[in-house]
Formats: C-alpha cells, sequence, structure tokens
C-alpha cells in the first residue's frame, strides 16, 4: 500500500474533527449506525462501491459483542446436525477468504481436537460430519487456507494434546478452522473503509431518527447525535440509513414508533475464562501448517484446541499467544447490554465442563481474566438461546432505513453486502459488493513481511519475539509502530505490567486507531485487561500519561481516565464473585461507561 493510502486510513484526532465537519455539512449516500463489525463492514462494503458514506458508533470500535467473541473464524461444525449446510457452507468461504487475503495477519489457521469419548458408531458420526465439513469448505477454492482434517488415536491424541484424561477418550479427530483478534479485525476493517473515504466518528451516539414528514410513513432521512466527546449535538443527513447495531437493534426499532419493524433480536450472553498457558497441558504440534505465520512459539507451532460437547451447545479450549481461552456459555440475558457481567455460576460451569477431560483439573486461581459478551440471535419460537438461528436478516421497516441483525462474525462481509444492497436499491449505476477480495490494512504486504522478525528487530534494536508479536496485531503496517520506537527511546520500552506490549503501541492507539479513553487501549487496542492478572491496573497509570501527551489532557483529566479503569476493573471483579446474572449485573453496574461523564 503507498504511503499516501496509508494515511488516508489513520483515525487520528486531527481526522475525527474533520470527519464531523464534513458529516454536518453535507449529505452522504450512505450512513451507518454501529461500529461492531457489521457495521464496520457494511461502511468498507458501501466506501468501495463509491458511495459517499459516514459510520457512527455511539463507544469505542467493537466495544460490544465484536471484541467479547472466541475470537474464532469458522463453519460452525455444530450446525451441520441441524442441517444447515447453506450456514455452513457461507462460513467456510468467508473463513478462506479471511485466511488468504483479507486479513491473514489476523486470521490464522488453527487445529481442533474433537475427543471421542463412545466406541466405533462416534467415530464414523462425527468423522462424516468433519468430512462433510472438509468439504464444504473446499468447494469455494482448492486454496481453501487451512489443511484437512485426519483421525487420531488413543495414543496420538494424547500426544498432541497430554493434558487430556486418558479415560476421558477413546481417540479424536483433529480438525481446522481459524482464530482471529476480533477487536482489532474490526478496527482494521474501519480503517480501511475510513481510507476509502468513509467519516468514522465514534463516541457519537445517534439519539433520534429524522423523518422527512410528521408521520410513521414518512421516509428517514438522517439522525440526530450526540457527540459524547464534548456533549454537544448535531445533525447527519443522508440518503440511507443502515443500522447494524446487533443487541441493541429493537432501540433503533423503537424510534420508528408506530412502524417498529417486527424483526426481534434476543441477546444470549457468552462468557470466556482467560488462562495461563501452564495452566492446561494442551503439548505442541508443528507440522508447517501455518504457511510460515508466527504463532505464539515459533514460526511453525500450533498449540491445538479442544471442541467439547456439553448438554446445550459445544466448549472451546482455545490457544490465544501465551493463555487459553475456555468458552463460551450460552443464556438468554435481559439486563444491561452495555456490559454484561459473568457470575460466579458462569465461571463454575465452564470450570466443570472443562474439568470433566482434564488430567489436572483448573482451579479459579488459575484464572487471568473474564469476559461476556452478548450474541445478536433473531428471536423465534424456541425457549433456548443455542436454538435460535444464527442467520441473519435484512428489512426495510421505513423508506430510508435498512436494519441488518443476526449472523455470525465469520460471516459479517456477507451481512454488509446485503445490507448496503437493500440500503442502495433505488439509487442509480451501484455496482455489487467489491469485498470479498478486498485486503485490510495491513494485509496488502502481508507474505513480504511475515517471516520478517529477525531482520525487523536487529534493525530496531529490539527482541525478535517482541516484533513477531506487533506483526501479528498491525501486519504490514508495523513500521509506523517501529517508527515510533525508533523516534524516541522511552517508546520502545516495554509498558510498565504488560512487558508483551511497547508504549509505542499506546500512542500508536491515539495516533492511528481512533482510541479517545484509557479503557480503549487497554482492552482493545491491547488485550492487557484479560492478559495480565492485575487487568491492566498495574499499567493503567503510564497508558494514560502516555495518551495524554497526545490528546493534550490536564491532571484532572488523566487521574479521571485511571479512577475509571480502576472502578471498573474492581466492579467487574465483584460482579465474577456474584451468585447469579441479577446481582452480577448490580455489580457490575457499580462503574458506569467512562463515556457517561461528558
Amino acid at each position: 500500500m503507498d504511503r499516501g493510502t496509508t494515511d488516508r486510513t489513520l483515525l487520528s484526532p486531527e481526522r475525527r474533527r474533520a470527519d464531523r465537519t464534513r458529516l454536518i455539512d453535507g449529505v452522504v449516500d450512505v450512513l451507518v449506525i454501529g461500529g461492531g463489525v457489521t457495521g464496520a463492514g457494511a461502511a468498507l462494503d458501501a466506501a468501495s462501491r463509491g458511495l459517499s458514506v459516514g459510520l457512527l458508533e455511539a463507544r469505542d470500535w467493537a466495544a460490544g459483542t465484536s471484541s467479547r467473541s472466541s475470537k474464532l473464524i469458522h463453519g460452525g461444525l455444530r450446525y451441520l446436525e441441524q442441517l444447515a449446510f447453506p450456514l455452513v457452507h457461507e462460513a467456510l468461504q468467508e473463513r478462506s477468504r479471511l485466511v488468504t487475503t483479507i486479513a491473514p495477519h489476523l486470521v490464522r489457521p488453527l487445529p481442533f481436537l474433537l475427543p471421542l469419548t463412545s466406541p466405533v458408531w462416534q467415530r464414523a458420526y462425527y468423522g462424516a460430519g468433519v468430512a462433510l465439513y472438509d468439504a464444504l469448505g473446499a468447494a469455494l477454492t482448492a486454496d481453501r487456507g487451512v489443511p484437512t482434517h485426519r483421525h487420531l488415536s488413543r495414543r496420538a491424541a494424547l500426544a498432541e494434546f497430554p493434558g487430556l484424561r486418558r479415560d476421558a477418550i477413546r481417540g479424536a479427530i483433529r480438525y481446522w478452522d481459524a482464530q482471529v483478534d476480533d477487536a482489532r479485525h474490526t478496527l482494521a476493517v474501519v480503517r480501511t473503509a475510513a481510507g476509502l473515504g468513509a467519516a468514522a466518528l465514534s463516541s457519537a451516539r445517534v439519539t433520534a431518527l429524522l423523518r422527512d414528514g410528521g408521520d410513521d410513513a414518512a421516509p428517514v432521512v438522517g439522525v440526530r447525535v450526540a457527540d459524547l466527546t464534548d456533549g454537544s449535538s448535531f445533525v447527519v443527513r443522508a440518503r440511507s440509513v443502515v443500522a447494524a447495531t446487533g443487541v441493541w437493534s429493537d432501540d433503533v426499532g423503537e424510534m420508528l414508533g408506530d412502524a417498529a419493524p417486527s424483526l426481534r433480536v434476543r441477546a444470549s450472553k457468552g462468557v470466556h475464562l482467560v488462562v495461563p498457558r501452564d495452566a492446561i497441558d494442551g503439548g505442541e504440534f508443528a507440522r508447517g501448517a501455518s504457511g510460515g505465520v508466527a504463532t505464539a512459539g515459533g514460526p511453525d507451532e500450533q498449540r491445538p484446541g479442544l471442541i467439547l460437547r456439553t448438554p446445550t451447545s459445544v466448549l472451546f479450549v482455545i490457544p490465544w499467544g501465551e493463555q487459553w481461552i475456555v468458552g463460551t456459555t450460552d443464556t438468554p440475558w435481559r439486563l444491561d447490554r452495555d456490559h454484561p457481567a459473568a457470575s460466579s455460576a458462569d465461571i463454575g460451569y465452564l470450570l466443570g465442563q472443562v474439568n470433566r477431560v482434564l488430567t489436572r483439573p483448573l482451579t479459579p486461581d488459575r484464572i487471568i481474566g473474564v469476559y461476556a459478551g452478548l450474541r445478536p440471535l433473531l428471536a423465534g419460537e424456541a425457549d433456548q438461546t443455542s436454538r435460535l438461528s444464527r442467520e441473519h436478516a435484512v428489512v426495510t421497516p421505513a423508506p430510508g432505513l435498512v436494519l441488518v441483525a443476526g449472523g455470525k462474525y465469520t460471516t459479517y462481509r456477507v451481512m454488509a453486502a446485503d445490507a448496503v444492497d437493500a440500503a442502495t436499491e433505488g439509487l442509480p449505476g451501484v455496482p455489487e459488493s467489491r469485498t470479498a477480495q478486498l485486503p485490510l490494512v495491513g494485509a496488502h504486504r502481508w507474505n513480504a513481511v511475515k517471516d520478517a522478525a529477525p531482520d525487523l528487530a536487529a534493525a530496531a534494536g529490539l527482541p525478535e519475539d517482541t516484533v513477531a508479536r506487533l506483526l501479528q496485531r498491525h501486519g504490514d503496517q508495523v513500521g509506523a509502530v517501529l517508527a515510533l520506537a525508533a523516534s524516541d527511546p522511552e517508546l520502545a520500552r516495554p509498558l510498565p505490567g504488560a512487558p508483551a506490549h511497547l508504549a509505542a503501541e499506546v500512542v500508536h492507539a491515539v495516533t492511528a486507531e481512533g482510541a479517545l479513553h484509557l479503557d480503549d487501549v487497554l482492552t482493545r487496542r491491547t488485550r492487557v485487561s484479560i492478559t495480565t492478572p492485575h487487568r491492566g491496573t498495574e499499567s493503567a497509570r503510564a497508558v494514560a500519561e502516555l495518551m495524554r501527551g497526545v490528546l493534550g489532557w490536564d491532571d484532572e483529566r488523566t487521574d479521571r481516565e485511571v479512577a475509571h479503569y480502576e472502578a471498573r476493573v474492581a466492579a467487574e471483579r465483584e460482579s465474577q464473585r456474584m451468585p447469579d446474572d441479577r446481582t452480577a449485573d448490580a455489580a457490575r453496574l457499580g462503574a458506569p461507561d467512562v463515556r457517561a461523564a461528558v
């Protein structure tokens, strides 16, 4: 990517001010509400078609569901049992595109073991399912991006995952899916859209829909926005509005009054635990399948994960850098949607399920981090959220307004294209979606830099593993972070309490990645909030001081950011000691969102 294009993708404070002015002064073809992966994808899809685009997010990019997923790009192996073949095929097509073209620096193949616990019939049954899964994944192209499955004996399975109880398995099937850094991927989608001309504003909450007339049949012609950086309000006008607001979809529908859509979205809570690498003996698996992609332990090392059947759904044990992610739950949630809380019951359930197969049980004291997210599921007749549809829907409840809801992270691009198709149906000369082969920021020169960690580290005077991690986060944009580190020795130092991150990454988060608050950096630009035992409190002051230097915070603002973050961590810890959803929610609400202070 040339330097000019790179500059246009920067989400700097100056860019935000310019984008706000642009939105106030003009009329955009497509205005997208919601800065999760689907909304970001819709903005990118529209911008890549040559349309003028605005993108509004009430909090931070990926602040909701899109930063709290299982970090997987997958077809949904369990959906084969529901005979959802088109859904699985579509998701596997998207997996291939993401791994090979769209975001290979952020989406990487990952092996999983499916333990077999019953006699021969189970191997035949599951084996047929996994074979079909591979076949559906290969139907798009010979370059599927991931290897095919393999049957393992009990001895072979234990060799690959020594921590499994011998008496708990009779063998396993190893198959492949892919892993994603969800928050950074969503951010890359936003930046790519910005590079194509989209005006992108976070901390911009839509408070009302504008109608061209006084009745419920009047078309939607824009929105009213509250700017949460300064408390001001402004209007954005648009030829079409796309609401990609996930579990907040019903809120947008209610703005329509009597014309509210029949589409309803239900929230399902998914809780994940993060534990250190040595808490689970997952072994090592090195077979060169990564294509040279640098992973946590080396260029070709692939620690396998686990997929376990539970009474209601499935449970994943997923390698994540120097940690494991264990999840997820799947339960209805009807409380605060901004900050869903994990209870002690959620944590106990996950520990109980995973400990059924581990030789060394996980105990609560080994948990480093906990996070909870909400899946937006299309409401149906089933009471159990685990049985609700993972398909998506696009509806037009009023002229000028399109609602897209449901789906799963993996198929965000398809959802986005469908939404933009609906939004531009009346606009002449709009081309079809162009995003199927469009690389995101960081992916354009990935093949040229993915193996360059030794040379880049030597040139920068940094440890090779540090640069390898930077490559995984930033792809071919790693040079921007290394340039910051070279400009100031203080920026080349590791963060206090988070040695896997450089101070330069904090400055880059503000100047290039749209971070406006301490929470944005510690929770989404990095994952310090879930990958360190202190959950970011030991890093908060140093990170705030770095942000202060870029954003011009005074002492009071800096102290307030640190105090808020510490209160948030304390509230989360307290919620995780509560016995149920209601008490956990009440404890978590003890620390309100930092943007509410404006």
